[in-house]
């Protein structure tokens, strides 16, 4: 793995996944960075490091070359430009930034850097997505005809107690769109390819009373190949369910029920691909995926071979641009794409 030292910024949900995954792959995590001092000081001390609660510290640290954002959305954006004419490679949890505007000013940015930025999507690495996006690309299965995919979750009143930034257009730039189901806004678009129109709504159906954005989303997506999907998000669900995703090609349909992939060609059906969480094998995998790990190693890679990372800025923006256009389909949420 890259010998550079890194740092991870925000030490909240999403900062273990990205301190395991360095641990796990042999990386050198020298500093965490945290607002809050004493949140900095319990993640340095369990993973060995130095705490800081100033970002712009890590600017002047010659010890350091790679810096992980887990930060809130709207930090994303200032924080990967400081951290980018400082010359430290960026790796960002998504959404890369929380306006589409803001995105194309990192993606700018960082074309003109030295250094590279990543964007997290780690779905892509999935063993079902790898496998679907062979078969689009290999044609094996005829034309992609069109997808199907319903993201159907749970968030209470408390997620967005515990953390105040979210459920606010300023700080998270959007709902179940820009949070949870970007993920899955991305896999339509990798897998589909150039869109050429997107019709959509969204709502607030369970949550109301205590967030600004919205908790319920849907729309039909065309592409340039003739393909169309459509797509459905909540967070207004009771449990959190695994993601239904469908592709159906002329040949045949590929449908992923949580981790396995199955082909259907006429009645009969084989499973393509069985994951841990399925009947065929031992449970365990979370209902998001698990493959953090797989993109950071394959990000560290990249810098050490000194070839571009597959998800960059520009591809990270796509999804984005992708929930913008369904919050101006809507009409409900003009800040979004702002």
């Amino acid at each position: 793995m890259n010998e550079l030292g890194a740092a991870i910024v925000g030490c909240g949900s999403i900062f273990p996944l990205h301190a395991k995954a360095l641990t796990e792959l042999g990386g050198r995590l020298r500093a965490v960075v945290d607002s809050d001092p004493v949140r900095a000081q319990a993640a340095a001390q369990a993973y060995g490091c130095e705490a800081l609660t100033d970002y712009r510290e890590l600017a002047l640290r010659a010890d350091i070359g790679v810096v992980h954002l887990c930060t809130p959305h709207h930090l994303h954006v200032p924080m990967a430009l400081a951290m980018l004419a400082a010359g430290k490679h960026v790796l960002t949890e998504k959404p890369m930034s929380h306006t589409y505007r803001e995105g194309l000013k990192l993606a700018e940015a960082a074309a003109r850097s030295g250094a590279q930025l990543g964007v997290c999507f780690q779905n892509r690495y999935n063993d079902p997505s790898v496998r679907m996006k062979e078969l689009v690309r290999s044609g094996e299965l005829g034309r992609l005809i069109g997808m199907k995919a319903v993201v159907t979750w749970h968030r209470d009143e408390a997620y967005y107690t515990q953390s105040p930034w979210r459920g606010k257009w300023a700080t998270e730039g959007g709902g179940v769109l820009m949070n949870q189901a970007i993920h899955t806004l991305d896999l339509l678009q990798w897998l589909g390819g150039e869109i050429v129109s997107v019709r959509g709504s969204v709502t607030t159906d369970a949550l109301g009373g205590c967030i600004e954005v919205e908790d319920t989303a849907h729309a039909r997506i065309s592409f340039a190949n003739g393909a169309a999907a459509v797509f459905y998000a909540t967070n207004g669900f009771v449990e959190n369910s695994p993601i239904d995703l469908e592709l159906v090609f002329e040949g045949g349909r590929l449908a992923q029920r949580r981790d396995s992939l199955y082909l259907r060609k006429g009645e009969e059906e084989e499973v393509l691909l069985c994951g841990v969480d399925a009947p065929c094998g031992p449970p365990g995998k979370s209902y998001w995926g698990s493959s953090h790990v797989s993109l950071i190693r394959d990000f560290y890679a990249c810098l050490d071979s000194d070839t571009p990372f597959p998800i960059d800025a520009w591809e990270g923006l796509k999804a984005v641009k992708l929930a913008a256009d369904i919050y101006e389909s809507s009409g409900t949420a003009v800040r979004a794409f702002s």
